[in-house]
């Protein structure tokens, strides 16, 4: 397998933000997302999600139609953005950044783009954050997009179950499945009855030349 270059070095997430701050329109959305694409092909990559693997994700969030949305791993906002345009009126968004600095960030990019209303950030560990959901008065998630740590996909999951934000019916949306790979969560998705699995082949965000995949979950319970 091709070896990428460099993906997300020190300090990209200041460059960046400094980048769309003097080039995107307050309160484009789809500018801002533009501009960080073009950024990550011309000038440096980035380690979102990616337009190509991005349209996937559109897809899915549309298709599912989410009225409670979780987030786990925000870096700079791309994605919380891609999925809080596509939500319906109404919904509760909530993305999770261990990273103060990238959250920062994040925070920054959001404003700019003029979806402060529809995203709210958490900083935090996830294993921390997710038991205090019940408490902000989330019933379940109906869609759940997971990109931070690989290795905490599968505890994350298991967690998500365990404080019983999962319901029939909830899609988990896991990406960079095969680059760099979880392989102990496509092992336990793939072999749990709990779940129904659908993998859209894919490419490495801004690297035509690397295979990658996200990963459809649906919990049956």
């Amino acid at each position: 397998m091709p070896k990428p270059r460099q993906v997300s070095a020190e300090g990209f997430h200041r460059r960046l933000l400094e980048h769309v701050k003097k080039t995107v329109e307050p309160g484009d959305a789809s500018n801002m997302i533009a501009t960080i694409d073009n950024y990550c092909y011309t000038v440096e990559s980035g380690m979102n999600v990616g337009d190509v693997k991005g349209k996937i994700l559109d897809d899915l969030v549309l298709e599912a139609n989410p009225t409670t949305v979780l987030e786990l791993g925000t870096f700079c906002g791309y994605s919380a953005l891609r999925i809080a345009r596509n939500l319906p009126e109404n919904s509760r968004f909530f993305t999770v950044e261990f990273n103060p600095e990238h959250a920062a960030v994040a925070k920054e990019i959001i404003h700019t783009a003029g979806m402060d209303d529809k995203i709210q950030m958490l900083i935090g560990a996830s294993q921390e954050m997710i038991p205090q959901f019940k408490g902000m008065g989330v019933s379940h998630f109906d869609l759940v997009f997971v990109d931070h740590e690989k290795d905490l996909y599968k505890p994350d999951v298991i967690l998500l179950e365990k404080e019983g934000l999962l319901k029939k019916g909830s899609v988990i949306v896991a990406d960079n499945v095969v680059y760099p790979g979880s392989p102990d969560y496509i092992d336990y998705v793939r072999n749990n009855p709990k779940f129904e699995n659908t993998n859209y082949m894919s490419e490495l965000e801004y690297h035509k030349d690397v295979v990658d995949a996200i990963e459809k979950s649906i919990y049956i319970g």
